[in-house]
């Protein structure tokens, strides 16, 4: 096991409470055309909370991972804890942005959130078109957001929990609609928390057995359960996720080849060289200098 010794590949960025907001975990702006130029934001970094944004009117494009969206009116975008984000060129913004902590959703009256289709993100999406009438229902629960908000004192984390609750149920439910998700089985059950248990531990475990032991389940059952709800098998997903980090790196960071390896569990570059290869067909220097070209 490699530790490193050298500041992050991609900064983090804390949540920050606001002064005299009364809330340790929850924050909120609204702006109607104002411009707010933050020069960490158009640098890439990752977040430590849950960010959230209703775009009524924006021109402008923003990245999750290797992804850009292009803003589009009545559209919601959200994003979780450890993506990669970078935000174009400021420009007039119409709409509200809210962010929450894991912690906020940790609280005893908010920990069914944490089962949300919205918060779990499953698909991996960021978007939700949003109609006519969608977007006014939005519009009207993010304004009793607000006035809560703005009222802090011994009430107001319940209120804005019992607000919060209602908008991010029914966005929910707008995900699941947009993006086809099926009631989940025992199964699927499976597959999921195994995924998590990826995302926790793919730069130390590397290996099927090893997260099947965390799981407390054989190796075998594990693979055949992954491989029927997925269509991939349990090493590939393993491979996906090492190869979207190093993808991040590569595109986001500085950080030498051999540095990125030894952040990645690899025991050398050489190794992490061939694997880099042999799952995107490039190898990781090919991939950085291809990728920066294109979005030059």
């Amino acid at each position: 096991m490699y530790t490193l010794q050298y500041a992050p590949a991609v900064p983090v960025h804390s949540f920050r409470r606001e002064a005299g907001a009364g809330n340790n975990f929850f924050s909120m702006t609204r702006s109607e055309g104002g411009v707010v130029y933050e020069a960490d934001l158009l640098k890439p970094h990752r977040k430590n909370f849950y960010l959230m944004v209703f775009v009524k009117h924006n021109v402008g494009r923003h990245w999750v991972d290797t992804i850009p969206y292009e803003h589009a009116p009545n559209t919601f975008y959200f994003s979780t804890p450890r993506q990669v984000l970078v935000k174009e060129d400021p420009s007039p913004f119409w709409g509200t942005h809210f962010s929450f902590t894991p912690e906020f959703l940790a609280l005893q009256q908010n920990t069914a959130l944490l089962e949300l289709p919205l918060v779990q993100n499953p698909h991996n999406g960021h978007e939700l078109q949003l109609t006519v009438t969608d977007a006014a229902f939005v519009e009207e629960t993010l304004s009793r957001i607000e006035a809560e908000y703005a009222r802090p004192g011994e009430w107001q984390h319940r209120m804005l929990s019992a607000h919060v609750a209602v908008l991010l149920t029914y966005l929910s439910r707008l995900y699941t609609e947009q993006f086809a998700a099926a009631e989940p089985s025992a199964d699927k059950f499976l597959l999921k928390t195994y995924q998590v248990k990826i995302e926790e531990c793919y730069r130390e475990l590397h290996e099927v057995g090893a997260y099947a032991a965390l799981l407390n389940i054989s190796a075998g059952h594990l693979s055949e359960v992954v491989k029927a709800q997925s269509g991939k098998s349990a090493i590939k997903h393993i491979h996906e996720r090492l190869v979207l980090e190093a993808r991040r790196l590569l595109f986001y960071s500085h950080h030498s080849l051999k540095e990125i390896a030894f952040d990645l569990g690899f025991a050398n570059a050489s190794y992490f060289n061939r694997f880099f290869k042999r799952e995107t067909g490039a190898t990781p220097a090919e991939y950085r200098t291809t990728i920066r070209k294109m979005y030059q």
